[in-house]
């Protein structure tokens, strides 16, 4: 007769990870269109160190902490490709409106009598907010006051990419260009060694910059081996008032300064040519696409398609709050799906699991992070999201995919982890006092529009 197991010796052969989560599906997004039925995620000191069946994973891992989540999906963190995170605070504040009248009416004054080191902390701590809610782990920000958008970032603990602002003209935060730069070089060596956070340069448009701040943008960009985040081609007038004054499209300008290439993060891109999709695929360009802001500003419509054809880097944004009005990624996924079905004629152009793409290891490529983050596999970083997929809305599930990015909405986003940190459980933030958050926003409000 065989002696009896001994269990002290299996527990003793587990592997130890702090946090295991068995989920209904896990979708690694890397390769394109696998789907995990019945699986488990490991996390081991912020890493993803195990996928394997559900039944398995409890003969391999020892957890401090274990999810049961059967009806949900797992899916990598959400990356928000580009957005001005404290705007969140002008939401609604001038709706309905086209771009520049938008921009030289409303916004820009309403920065220059408002925006400040308090206003860019607390208007950070409204959108991480509300990106995490929302599944989104990662944002790629473009504002005044980056030190203070930082710290805000640090304490919600998201993964953020900042962008240095340059303008030619002076604001609340600085007085030219140089000053833009000089300041936000030194915001980025006070952060340089968080490990959530990354810097790019962030000229604000060609129409904001003249070709001189260009030259030293180009000459920084590679002595730092850093990103450039810009608005290119958002509206037919921009590239108008650039042939005027300059004689040529604003990307062919971009061209012959030196800027195209795999550094770049092209906001926006909606009104391409043939060449100019070409150009930006040839030379490994990135495009950050933020359907709803465009239609909302009625800029028109991205060529997504053409672009995704071509061979370019597309990944997703919401642009901020004050143009869209929701920093609501899984909004934008649906979206862009949808539009670049009408626009390319064809119901299989940007089919659900390219979309998810755009949002998560397109945009980590974008971002240069593409080994950290944006797939679920070991040795990634444990930025993740989870979809309870057992709701009314979602219901029945013939493909987790595709329901993930027509049917679901960010409402049922229920766990969310950056770095293995957990940040939201069962729909409610856990590192953020809302409450505090609301009072604060109030007060913006209030000083906004002091009437209301």
């Amino acid at each position: 007769m065989s002696a009896a197991p001994n269990p002290g010796k299996f527990l003793y052969m587990l592997e130890p990870v702090d946090s295991l989560i068995h989920a209904g599906w896990i979708i690694p997004v890397l390769p394109a269109g696998v789907v995990l039925p019945q699986h488990s995620l490991a996390i081991w000191q912020g890493e993803i160190v195990g996928i394997v069946p559900t039944s398995e994973a409890q003969t391999r891992f020892s957890a401090r902490r274990e999810f049961d989540l059967p009806h949900q999906a797992l899916i990598p963190g959400l990356i928000n490709l580009h957005t001005h995170a404290a705007m969140s605070l002008m939401r609604g504040l001038a709706d309905d409106l086209p771009l520049m009248t938008w921009l030289n009416d409303h916004i820009w004054p309403a920065e220059g009598r408002h925006v400040s080191a308090e206003f860019v902390f607390d208007g950070t701590l409204l959108a991480c907010a509300e990106m995490l809610r929302g599944g989104v782990t990662c944002m790629n920000d473009m504002y005044f006051f980056p030190e203070a958008a930082a710290r805000a970032s640090l304490q919600t603990g998201m993964r953020t990419s900042f962008g240095i602002v340059v303008l030619e003209f002076p604001t609340a935060y600085a007085a030219d260009a140089d000053d833009y730069l000089h300041k936000g070089l030194k915001a980025r060596d006070e952060f340089k060694d968080e490990p959530l956070l990354s810097f790019a340069i962030a000229p604000h448009a060609p129409y904001t910059v003249t070709d001189r701040t260009f030259a030293k943008i180009v000459t920084l960009s590679e002595q730092l081996d850093c990103g450039i985040h810009m608005h290119i081609h958002e509206t037919e007038d921009e590239i108008q008032q650039s042939l005027k004054e300059y004689g040529v499209r604003p990307l062919a300008r971009l061209k012959n300064l030196g800027l195209l290439g795999p550094n770049l993060i092209a906001v926006h891109a909606v009104h391409l040519n043939a060449v100019e999709i070409a150009d930006l695929a040839h030379q490994g360009c990135h495009v950050a696409h933020c359907p709803a802001s465009n239609l909302k500003l009625a800029s028109g419509f991205a060529p997504v398609d053409k672009l995704l054809q071509a061979g370019a880097n597309v990944g997703i944004g919401t642009d901020g709050a004050a143009s869209n009005n929701r920093l609501d990624v899984m909004g934008e996924m649906r979206l862009a799906a949808l539009l670049a079905k009408g626009v390319a004629g064809r119901a299989d152009a940007v089919p659900a699991q390219t979309a998810l793409a755009m949002a998560t290891i397109n945009a980590a490529r974008a971002l240069g992070i593409d080994k950290k983050i944006g797939s679920l596999e070991i040795g990634k970083c444990a930025d993740i999201a989870t979809i309870d997929m057992s709701k009314v809305e979602t219901s029945p599930c013939f493909d987790v995919i595709s329901q993930i990015v027509y049917a679901a909405d960010r409402e049922q986003v229920s766990h969310v982890w950056v770095d293995g940190e957990l940040k939201v459980e069962n729909g409610s933030l856990i590192d953020i006092d809302t409450q505090e958050l609301l009072a604060k926003t109030a007060y913006w409000q209030n000083k906004l529009h002091p009437t209301q």
